[in-house]
């Protein structure tokens, strides 16, 4: 994206000293908390992910677009967003803070992400489709028109979305069925 990166942060015990090429600089506590930090969370897992941004409350997080992303002007991507290679995202998008769409996702008009959403490889999302805070769209699911997941959701490879579903479920099928249902706010451990 035109990018110089500086260092990839990563606490693995097993971390190898390159990850795509760049070298690795320390471990996450090692981040510099201030506004002339720019910085994004590269990790896929959105509970993972929320629990990093949260370490840090001065860092400047960056947005991130793939160049070959295409994208509406009239839409709103959130702080700390990643869209990459190959994404549409049609007119009058909202996408919150710290969200993911993977590659080749689609995401038609009047959709709303929230933050710490991950829509993965080949998601399609028909319009005005609603996935809330830290819903996990699984790889090449999609969403019929106007459908609503609760928050922290997460939903199977190749799942076909054609029924609301509640917060802290788990769902895959065609049509998609829940599996597996959570406490509310198991998010929060």
């Amino acid at each position: 994206m035109g990018l110089k990166i500086g260092g990839v942060f990563d606490d693995s015990h097993a971390a190898p000293r390159y990850v795509l090429g760049h070298p690795v600089v320390g471990k996450i506590d090692q981040i510099h908390d201030d506004p002339h930090t720019r910085a994004i969370v590269a990790i896929g897992d959105n509970l993972v992910r929320r629990k990093i941004v949260s370490r840090f409350k001065r860092v400047s997080w960056a947005t991130l677009v793939h160049p070959s992303a295409w994208i509406d002007s009239t839409v709103r991507l959130g702080y700390g967003t990643v869209v990459l290679a190959g994404s549409v995202i049609q007119p009058d998008v909202r996408i919150g803070c710290h969200a993911i769409v993977n590659t080749c996702a689609s995401v038609d008009h009047d959709c709303v992400l929230s933050d710490f959403v991950h829509a993965a490889p080949g998601v399609r999302l028909a319009g005005n489709v609603r996935l809330d805070e830290g819903v996990f769209a699984g790889v090449a699911s999609t969403f019929v028109p106007g459908v609503r997941v609760g928050k922290w959701s997460i939903l199977g490879a190749g799942a076909t979305i054609v029924f609301d579903l509640p917060a802290n479920v788990t769902a895959v099928g065609i049509p998609a069925k829940v599996i597996k249902e959570r406490k509310a706010g198991w998010y929060m451990v």
